[in-house]
């Protein structure tokens, strides 16, 4: 009878112990599923000649061409499921929607002539076009279009507004003339845009397009390309392609000062914590890293043949930077600071979004 008790409460121990294991297993699975989630993240690239390429994260290898069925993809984005991808095609003055589970495009929607920026907030997607954009390379500093006495040349740019569950353009924000990018204010309330042929940086209500503010640019540099509001929304930055800087505004878009930068200067962005600035710099061939509050450069990154967009990956251990005339997405450790490797996507690669969404020259992490 002693024996069979002893067994007895020995049994109970042993289903307590494991009990007890399995209890502590819990956690752990729930802390696995965040890593697990990243594992599976992935990066689309759009090409000028060509589609897009899918990159998988796990491996930095493209396992998916998607046909955007037009041409010249340039801008792109994706919505915040991660179930759509939306292109700007420049030939045929559309975005393609596409499916990202299966790579087929859902829909066409045309948004204007010329269209290159996407940014999406919510069921909305915002697409940019260029009425006054030409064919061919961009004049050289202090060069004019070889149309700047035409009307053309005047023409404002139009901000599409998509709405993406009913698959159409609902209306338009008037910018400048030749938008080369476009943000959302800290409060969702605004767009900010930056407008090329006239020197600007425009701010307009999102839900009216009325202009609110302007930010002339000239004395500074010429050409505002890239523009990013840091996580905290205190601070705007805008490149000065043909000033070689990069201008600071505070959360009003007062002018707080300039930065120098190598030459010509065009995406850029902040880090997920705030704490540095990436900008890609074309002739130049670096990815320069500055101190986001002392603005001092911290580094500078050799690179390739016309790099103007990147992107964060969703786990910010890596920077992936297109570089269109090298037919390649250079992969760089974000910590270290150094080119780790490359993965080859022809056809001009142009812009780079990943999901999860994360910090890039194109996108602003949530």
């Amino acid at each position: 009878m002693a024996r069979r008790t002893r067994m007895s409460l020995l049994l109970l121990a042993l289903v307590a112990s494991v009990a007890a294991c399995n209890k502590q297993e819990e956690p752990a699975a729930e802390a696995a599923a965040p890593a697990a989630e990243v594992a599976g993240a992935v990066a689309y690239v759009s090409t000028q000649d060509a589609g897009v390429n899918v990159i998988d994260l796990a491996t930095m290898q493209v396992t998916k061409q998607f046909d955007v069925k037009a041409q010249g993809p340039r801008g792109l984005a994706v919505t915040d499921d991660g179930k759509q991808l939306v292109v700007a095609t420049r030939e045929n003055g559309s975005v393609s929607v596409i499916d990202t589970a299966t790579g087929e495009v859902v829909k066409q929607i045309e948004v204007g002539k010329n269209p290159e920026f996407v940014r999406i907030s919510g069921n909305f997607a915002y697409v940019s076009s260029e009425p006054s954009a030409k064919a061919g390379p961009p004049p050289k500093p202090g060069e004019k279009h070889e149309e700047d006495d035409d009307d053309d040349e005047k023409i404002p740019a139009k901000i599409a507004v998509v709405d993406l569950s009913k698959g159409e353009k609902i209306r338009e924000i008037t910018g400048g003339p030749e938008t080369e990018g476009l943000e959302f204010s800290a409060d969702g309330k605004q767009l900010v845009i930056t407008n090329e042929a006239d020197n600007t940086v425009t701010v307009h209500n999102i839900e009216t397009g009325e202009l609110v503010k302007t930010i002339a640019t000239h004395e500074y540099g010429d050409r505002p390309r890239g523009i990013k509001v840091s996580p905290d929304g205190n601070t705007y930055l805008a490149t000065l392609e043909f000033g070689n800087k990069f201008l600071v505004m505070d959360k009003d878009f007062n002018v707080v000062r300039t930065v120098d930068t190598a030459e010509t200067p065009y995406g850029i962005a902040y880090d997920s914590k705030g704490e540095r600035i990436f900008v890609a710099t074309n002739k130049a061939k670096l990815l320069q890293v500055f101190d986001a509050k002392s603005f001092e450069k911290l580094k500078e990154v050799p690179t390739a043949n016309r790099c103007w967009h990147f992107s964060f990956t969703p786990d910010n251990k890596n920077i992936l930077l297109a570089c269109g005339k090298s037919d390649a997405v250079l992969v760089i450790d974000a910590d270290k600071l150094e080119v780790t490797s490359q993965v080859e996507v022809k056809n001009m690669p142009w812009g780079v979004v990943t999901f999860p969404k994360a910090m890039g020259s194109l996108e602003q992490a949530k």
